[in-house]
C-alpha cells in the first residue's frame, strides 16, 4: 500500500495534480494533458521520492483515459472514480471553495481515506475499438447538425453544406466497415460480437458500443453494476411519510451507453416477440411508456449480462416466450 496518494483533476488541456505526502501536507503541479505532460509528471513524482503513488482521477469524459493508461502502464496504482463520488465525498466535509488546485486535493484525500479498487485498463484492441465507436458517434452528431441547418439555409451556403453531408457520409461508412473488420479481426471480440448478435433487438453498431464498454464484463460482480456503469439503475426518493417520488433513472453513469441504447429498446419493444411481451406486462401494471423504455434499456444491459458472463446464447424461453 503506497504512503502517497495522487489526486489529479483533470479537463481537456491540463492535469492538475496534488500529491498527498505520509505528513498530509500537500505538493502541487500543473502539466498539461499531453503526453509530454505525463512524462513532465512522473518525473516529478521521481523527484518527490514518490515514484508510485495510489492514483486517483475522476472519469470525465474521455480526457482522463490517456494519462490512466500511462500511469497505469508506469507500474503506478490507478483507480478512476465516478464524479458523483468525490461530489459526495466533499459535501460531507463542508468544501466550499472549487477551484482545479482544490479539487485535486479532495480527490488525494478521497484516495487515502477510501482506498477505491484500482482500475483496469482495457486491451490495445479494445482501446482502439472505443475510438472508433466514439468517432462514429461524433461522426454522425456531425452529420444530423449539417442536416438540420440545410433546412434552413440560403442559398449561398447550401451547396457547401451538400458537399460537406456527402463527405461525412462516405466517412461513416468507412468507419463503420472498420469497426465492423476490426472485430472480426479480433477471435475474442468476434466470439462475444456473435453472443450478443443472438439477442432480438440488437443491431450490428449497438453490439459495437457494448463491446466498445461491456468487453470485460467480469470486472462487474454483478448485473445491478454492470447497469450502473450506464446509469440505468433506477433511483428512489422517499423521507418520512411525505415524500416518495417515483423511482427513475438515476443517469449516474456513461451516458454515450444511454443513448446507445435507446432505439435498439424501442424496436425491442415493439419489434420482436420477448420485447413485446416485456411491454405488454409492464403496460398492464400502469407502467408509462418512458417507464416502459428505461426499464427495457435497463433489461437488455442484463440479457447482455448474462448472456456474455454464460457464454450462451439469447435463449427466448427463459423471458416468458
Amino acid at each position: 500500500m503506497s504512503l502517497y496518494q495522487l489526486g489529479i483533476d483533470i479537463s481537456k488541456a491540463k492535469l492538475d495534480c496534488a500529491l498527498r505526502m505520509p505528513s498530509g501536507k500537500y505538493r502541487d503541479k500543473v502539466v498539461e494533458n499531453t503526453s509530454r505532460g505525463f512524462k513532465a509528471l512522473s518525473e516529478w513524482l521521481g523527484k518527490q521520492d514518490a515514484s508510485l503513488p495510489h492514483v486517483c482521477m475522476e472519469a470525465t469524459g474521455v480526457y482522463w483515459e490517456a494519462v490512466a493508461e500511462y500511469l497505469a502502464g508506469a507500474g503506478m496504482v490507478v483507480s478512476v472514480i465516478n464524479p458523483a463520488q468525490i461530489k459526495s465525498f466533499g459535501g460531507s466535509r463542508l468544501i466550499r471553495t472549487k477551484t482545479d488546485k482544490a479539487d485535486a486535493r479532495l480527490i488525494a484525500d478521497f484516495c487515502h481515506e477510501r482506498r477505491p479498487p484500482p482500475w483496469q485498463a482495457p486491451s490495445q484492441s479494445v482501446q482502439t475499438l472505443r475510438a472508433l465507436v466514439l468517432r462514429l458517434e461524433a461522426l454522425q452528431n456531425m452529420r444530423t447538425q449539417e442536416s438540420n441547418r440545410l433546412e434552413v439555409s440560403r442559398d449561398a451556403v447550401k451547396a457547401g453544406i451538400v458537399e460537406h453531408l456527402a463527405w461525412l457520409d462516405t466517412q461513416i461508412k468507412q468507419l463503420a466497415k472498420q469497426i465492423k473488420d476490426h472485430i472480426n479481426n479480433d477471435p475474442d471480440l468476434k466470439a462475444k460480437r456473435d453472443l450478443l448478435d443472438s439477442i432480438p433487438g440488437v443491431g450490428e453498431r449497438t453490439i459495437a458500443s457494448l463491446l466498445a464498454f461491456y468487453d470485460n464484463i467480469g470486472r462487474f460482480s454483478n448485473v445491478k453494476q454492470a447497469a450502473a456503469y450506464a446509469g440505468l439503475d433506477p433511483r428512489t426518493h422517499t423521507s418520512g411519510t411525505s415524500v416518495s417520488l417515483k423511482p427513475r433513472l438515476s443517469k449516474v453513469g456513461h451516458a454515450f451507453l444511454r443513448k446507445a441504447l435507446y432505439m435498439p429498446a424501442i424496436v425491442t419493444l415493439y419489434k420482436t416477440s420477448w420485447g413485446i411481451h416485456f411491454r405488454t406486462r409492464l403496460a398492464a401494471a400502469g407502467k408509462a411508456p418512458k417507464v416502459i423504455i428505461g426499464a427495457m434499456m435497463r433489461k437488455l444491459i442484463h440479457v447482455v449480462f448474462g448472456v456474455m458472463k454464460s457464454g450462451k446464447t439469447f435463449d427466448v424461453t427463459l423471458h416468458g416466450v
